[in-house]
């Protein structure tokens, strides 16, 4: 109720902004198009709702926003990047398992997969580590600080847990009642108070 989920929604463009613009690298996000938007900006929620399809199946959806008109089918190029990201999150043995037989962790590493797959320079993970035990919570945060080090990505994440926001994030921006309510390093803005 702090206004989290709408402050993402601006950002991926989804919703307008009330006042002044959300810009990437000098493009207005509300301008682009939906295929712009999709190409440089990748969300994974913290509920990934598929149907019947196998991990590398929801993988290779990320590759959508590259194809060209009337292409049906993924390029050997888009194997290629799919096969990277499934290496990169290590979700490669779980390539042909269906993703409704997935746990939740493995169900979120697929979806950051599937996210690196469209090749974004803003990835946005909302409550990635919601619902998870710590093993899981650790793994995807390291692999998230990998991915912003590695691939020098910007990650947005929400996220409600102090301790595990402290130790992973380079900057945090706490929010109460729709407003920021303090901003900066972790040292700033986890105190006593």
């Amino acid at each position: 109720g702090s206004g989290k989920t709408t402050l993402f929604r601006g950002i991926s463009g989804e919703l307008d902004a009330l006042k002044g613009s959300i810009r990437l690298n000098n493009s207005v996000v509300g301008k682009m198009t939906l295929k712009e938007r999709a190409q440089n900006i990748g969300i994974v929620t913290q509920n990934i709702e598929v149907g019947n399809m196998t991990v590398e199946e929801y993988v290779l959806m990320g590759r959508i926003p590259y194809r060209k008109h009337f292409q049906f089918f993924e390029t050997r190029h888009d194997f290629e990047i799919a096969e990277k990201y499934i290496q990169l999150t290590g979700i490669a043995g779980l390539r042909d398992k269906n993703m409704n037989a997935l746990s939740g962790g493995e169900q979120q590493l697929a979806g950051i997969a599937r996210a690196l797959t469209q090749e974004p320079q803003l990835l946005l993970l909302d409550e990635p580590t919601s619902h998870l035990d710590i093993t899981h919570q650790v793994h995807i945060l390291n692999l998230i600080r990998r991915l912003s080090e590695n691939l020098g990505l910007t990650i947005l994440m929400i996220i409600h847990d102090l301790n595990l926001a402290g130790e992973y994030c380079d900057s945090l921006i706490m929010m109460q009642k729709g407003s920021v309510r303090k901003k900066g390093a972790p040292h700033e803005v986890l105190n006593y108070e």
